[in-house]
C-alpha cells in the first residue's frame, strides 16, 4: 500500500529556509517518480519539483529554480525539498506525490494529473 507523509513545514521569515520531508512507505523509490506540489488558498495546485531516483532526473519550474532543491535518501526512503530564499509567494500547503514508473524529464511531469498517490500536506508560511 503506497503511503506518503510530508512534514517539515512551519512559519519562517522571508529570506529564510526550510527543509520538507516526504517519507515513503509500501514501495521503493527506485520504481517511482516523486513530485512536490503546493497549493495556496484560491489557487490551483502547482508543481514545484520532481525527481526520479532511478535515472537521477530532476525538474524545477522557473518560479523556484535556484532556490529549491530536491534530493533523495534511498536508505531512508525519503525525498526532501530544500527551500532557500523563501518569499511570501511560497506560502502554501505543500504535498508530495508518487507516480509509478515515470521519469521526471520535463515540465509535463509537474502536472498533478501525472501522479496517482498523494500524501497529506504540510503548511509553509513565509512572513514578510
Amino acid at each position: 500500500d503506497v503511503q506518503l507523509q510530508a512534514s517539515g513545514g512551519g512559519l519562517v521569515q522571508a529570506g529564510g529556509s526550510l527543509r520538507l520531508s516526504c517519507a515513503a512507505s509500501g514501495f521503493t523509490l527506485d520504481d517511482y517518480m516523486i513530485g512536490w506540489f503546493r497549493q495556496a488558498p484560491g489557487k490551483d495546485r502547482e508543481g514545484v519539483s520532481c525527481t526520479s531516483s532511478r535515472d537521477g532526473s530532476v525538474y524545477y519550474p522557473d518560479s523556484v529554480k535556484g532556490r529549491f532543491t530536491i534530493s533523495t535518501d534511498n536508505a531512508k526512503n525519503t525525498v526532501y525539498l530544500h527551500m532557500n530564499s523563501l518569499i511570501s509567494e511560497d506560502t502554501a500547503v505543500y504535498y508530495c506525490a508518487a507516480a509509478y514508473g515515470a521519469q521526471c524529464q520535463s515540465v509535463v511531469k509537474l502536472s498533478p494529473f501525472e501522479y496517482t498517490d498523494w500524501g497529506k500536506g504540510t503548511q509553509v508560511t513565509v512572513s514578510s
